[in-house]
């Protein structure tokens, strides 16, 4: 029997930061959690930054994850606004090297092409694949697109692993197929 492998995928964030956690078991992935850490209503961004350590520590010892993906930061014309989404990705980054969790980072760009298939999709086209590929029902969509972006870490993160169960046939190369299908193939191989 495979065993279950917990990815956590994090959407850092300085007003908002999204998360979301995935089980693996063999090629299939399911959702087990979504949610953000809301910091909106701190005004300090030092304890801001000590909430999202606190927050993504917490969330790292209720699911216990085998690996984090977390998405980079965006090269935006607004140095500030970097800056300080920098130190949010680095403090949550801080919390999983504190727990022992590799940690594997991804572009949006990549993201959201190994999502939808567009490096330029939008967050609603990513959100809306996501529900297609776990399976959610609408009950389960959040309210905070940086939840799906999150869980579109993690699923990105899964998909590098390799290709995902889809139930159709495999073959290593044409020879595989050959033998694999003799009645529908004629002639000499």
């Amino acid at each position: 029997m495979p065993t279950e492998k917990i990815i956590m995928g994090i959407d850092p964030g300085t007003n908002v930061m999204g998360y979301g956690v995935i089980s693996v078991v063999g090629n299939k992935a399911s959702m087990v959690a979504m949610g953000v850490i809301d910091m909106r209503r701190q005004d300090d961004p030092y304890l801001r930054l000590g909430h999202v350590f606190n927050r993504v520590t917490g969330l790292i010892e209720e699911y216990l994850p085998d690996e984090l993906a977390i998405e980079a930061p965006f090269f935006g014309k607004n140095v500030q606004s970097m800056l300080k989404l920098g130190r949010a990705q680095g403090v949550a980054i801080a919390a999983a090297i504190n727990r022992q969790v590799p940690i594997h980072e991804y572009a949006p760009l990549k993201i959201k092409m190994a999502i939808t298939g567009n490096g330029s999709a939008s967050k609603e086209q990513v959100a809306g694949m996501l529900k297609r590929l776990l399976c959610l029902e609408e009950k389960e969509m959040p309210k905070f697109m940086d939840a799906t972006d999150a869980l579109g870490a993690a699923y990105c993160h899964f998909l590098q692993q390799g290709i995902p169960d889809t139930g159709a046939k495999s073959y290593g190369g044409w020879k595989d197929f050959v033998t694999k299908n003799k009645k529908r193939v004629h002639g000499d191989t």
